[in-house]
């Protein structure tokens, strides 16, 4: 590793103009490049406190040999050349974007003689028309058989297609009247393109004068009492809406937009692109990223602008229709070549007009809707409108059908991340690297093929709760998951109930290896000579601990196992922030690559177990608040209040039953289920309501009866890390 003061740039050197600069290695190879409105002052904010930057940018700058700079002229010239050369050299502390599948396209191969329909993955052909991408290959075939109807253009493959014409012979679909059968001259070479032309505008938007047109000729065959005619041209029509029916309309007022929502982690982020084009969702699209670079999430929706649509080859009055892109693509997008925008590639805007290539549009929408505005949407905006030759507009929306929009595709990309987690998690080798990776860091003698994590979890100190989570070989065992109950401490101590609960659980360790090591004769007092194996909760160690926080916590969990004596359970925290490790008695963490499968895997842990807790201290909360009314009541205590709720189930349903019902439960009398009702209806007259209830002055309903509502605080409940 080099001394970042060995290639410092020499005092003054700097310029203060805008610009981009690139670290390189000791072998000149470039694993950063950024811009900078002011190079000198971006440049030297990285070498003035090596120690209060970021460890991943420490990491940078110890892993590179040098610096060098291009000065341009303007911000707009540095965000492109910055983009530029992310492409070009793939840096590998820049933030990289990935397909997180390959997607389908619906194609139309205008660049033959008869234009043929399909579905196509992967890498785009010069002269291809593309529309999508679709979420599953199936929805493609579906539309397509739809709209054969009205554009019988050809689907066979070329063999088929050349075998058909040797025999004289059409396919099925050519007797069925889902193809014109141009292989056996039904219709020649120029009209089939003119028919696959106009499926192609369908596709692209221009749905309304194929409507008119079909509607026209119905009338006219109508007038003419050509009435099977009249039958088959009111079928299309028919086939058409169902066609526009399965593309949903989202925006009524016919808008043309990208809508980008992201869900993101400390390692991870996953991005979803629902492309809208008058007003109806036309495809979808997603990428996940490994967060190499400390980035906020402004500053990803900038990274994606720029890697994503710098791949459309709209510039300048270029022609579409053509292949591009360098030999992969920026984002790491399959080989996506020119269209990593997701655009429906037919060589313009969904929603434009057709013809030639020349009159093409871009594929960047007039507004693009994002989560948050990148640090300088000006800039982008700006950038953005050059390469769609016309203006675009940033826009974080804020109420509507647009931000109802926003979070639907915000939902999508949260379950994205979750899907790519589980089939990363699911992959044996992967488990068995994070695992060996783990095992050296931590310098532990053999990988942890049991790691058990802890998390504590409270809302300013109410209601404080802690969980216990377990992986066995890389995967989570939520059989052998656990929940902790804390009472008697200061809520707010997480240091304290994480002594408590690692003392529980291996206490409890204990007595069960006690009582194993006894036998059936020597049972611990308290406990059944009969117990199952399925009771006995703690009989198996860890190899390690995780608990969720930094070295306080760290240090009250060797605490509370050096007092039972267990020295053989290897102990770790992962505090949030920065995604550290810290080991017990250590002053500083450990440090693992942000690529690293090992610090993947501890973060999974310490997730599940954060989400576990969270799930029961939210339970309680909400069991207290709706049992909150019943210890008001007279009479009634801790076990008539069990009574009830095993009775009828929950608070509603009691809220709902008569005087009567609730008298039927065993010890309870008229009079107390009286004094329970009349609590459960404060405005009521507290009478009995087996029957319809008085109707009040103020002229309310018959049976009317006040709801018991429970307001519950949105707010998270805090974890116990650092």
């Amino acid at each position: 590793m080099a001394d970042p003061a060995s290639y410092r740039p020499a005092p003054g050197s700097i310029p203060e103009s805008p610009g981009v600069y690139r670290f390189r290695d000791g072998r000149g190879r470039v694993i950063y490049v950024g811009k900078a409105k002011n190079l000198r002052a971006r440049l030297n904010s990285y070498f003035a406190d090596f120690a209060g930057l970021h460890p991943r940018t420490q990491s940078m700058l110890l892993a590179a040999a040098g610096v060098d700079w291009t000065v341009v002229g303007t911000e707009v010239e540095a965000l492109q050349l910055e983009y530029s050369w992310i492409k070009e050299f793939d840096p590998r502390f820049n933030v990289r974007y990935r397909d997180d599948k390959s997607y389908p396209y619906l194609a139309v191969t205008m660049d033959e003689d008869f234009p043929r329909v399909q579905v196509m993955r992967g890498a785009k052909r010069r002269g291809v028309r593309y529309f999508g991408p679709y979420s599953h290959a199936w929805a493609i075939r579906d539309t397509v058989d739809t709209l054969l109807r009205v554009f019988p253009v050809r689907t066979c493959s070329a063999g088929v297609f050349k075998r058909a014409g040797q025999i004289g012979r059409p396919c099925l679909l050519g007797y069925i009247g889902k193809c014109s059968a141009p292989c056996v001259g039904r219709i020649s070479e120029a009209a089939h393109r003119a028919l696959a032309e106009e499926f192609c505008d369908f596709m692209a938007g221009q749905t309304g004068k194929f409507r008119k047109r079909l509607e026209a000729q119905m009338r006219e065959a109508s007038a003419a009492e050509e009435y099977e005619r009249a039958a088959r041209l009111r079928d299309d029509i028919q086939a058409l809406q169902r066609a526009l029916e399965k593309q949903a309309v989202v925006l009524p007022d016919g808008t043309d937009a990208d809508v980008i929502a992201l869900a993101e982690d400390q390692l991870e982020a996953a991005v979803q692109v629902f492309y809208v084009r008058d007003g109806r969702v036309r495809g979808q699209r997603g990428w996940v990223l490994d967060k190499v670079e400390d980035v906020s999430t402004a500053e990803l929706v900038e990274h994606f602008l720029g890697q994503v649509y710098d791949s459309d080859p709209v510039a300048a009055g270029r022609p579409t229709a053509r292949s591009g892109g360098s030999g992969r693509a920026s984002a790491g997008q399959n080989g996506a070549g020119r269209d990593g925008a997701g655009r429906d590639n037919a060589g313009r805007d969904n929603a434009g007009g057709g013809g030639a290539a020349g009159r093409q549009q871009s594929a960047i929408p007039r507004e693009v809707l994002v989560p948050a505005l990148p640090p300088d949407p000006a800039t982008v905006e700006e950038w953005l409108a050059v390469r769609r030759g016309g203006r675009v507009s940033l826009r974080v929306p804020q109420r509507g059908d647009k931000k109802a929009l926003l979070d639907t595709v915000a939902r999508n990309a949260g379950e994205s991340l979750a899907l790519h987690k589980t089939r990363r998690a699911s992959d044996l080798t992967t488990r068995s690297v994070a695992l060996t990776e783990i095992s050296e860091a931590l310098g532990l003698g053999e990988a942890p093929l049991r790691i058990e994590s802890y998390d504590v979890s409270n809302l300013q100190g109410t209601h404080v709760v802690a969980s216990m989570v377990v992986f066995e070989d890389g995967l989570a065992r939520k059989s052998e998951y656990r929940r902790f109950a804390i009472r008697g401490l200061d809520g707010t101590d997480d240091v304290a109930a994480i002594h408590e609960v690692i003392a529980r659980r291996f206490r409890r360790y204990l007595d069960e290896r006690a009582a194993e090591a006894a036998g059936p004769g020597g049972a611990a007092a308290g406990e059944s000579q009969a117990e199952p194996e399925a009771r006995r909760k703690f009989a198996y160690p860890p190899n390690l601990l995780v608990i969720d926080g930094g070295p306080a916590q760290v240090a009250a969990a060797v605490r509370a196992l050096g007092e039972l004596g267990i020295v053989d359970v290897a102990v770790c925290g992962l505090a949030k922030r920065l995604e550290e490790v810290w080991l017990p008695g250590e002053d500083g963490p450990v440090i693992l690559p942000r690529s690293s499968e090992g610090l993947y895997l501890l973060q999974r842990v310490r997730d599940e177990a954060h989400r576990f807790a969270i799930s029961y201290h939210r339970a309680k909360r909400g069991a207290a608040l709706t049992a909150s009314k019943l210890d008001e009541i007279p009479g009634v205590g801790p076990a008539r209040r069990a009574t009830l709720l095993r009775r009828f189930g929950s608070v509603r349903k009691l809220t709902a039953a008569t005087v009567q019902d609730i008298a039927a439960v065993p010890g309870f009398g008229t009079r107390t289920a009286e004094a329970v009702h009349q609590a459960l209806h404060p405005d009521g007259d507290g009478t009995d309501t087996a029957g319809p209830a008085a109707t009040s002055s103020a002229g309310s309903e018959s049976g009317a009866r006040p709801r018991l509502v429970q307001e519950v605080s949105g707010a998270q409940a805090s974890g116990g890390g650092a």
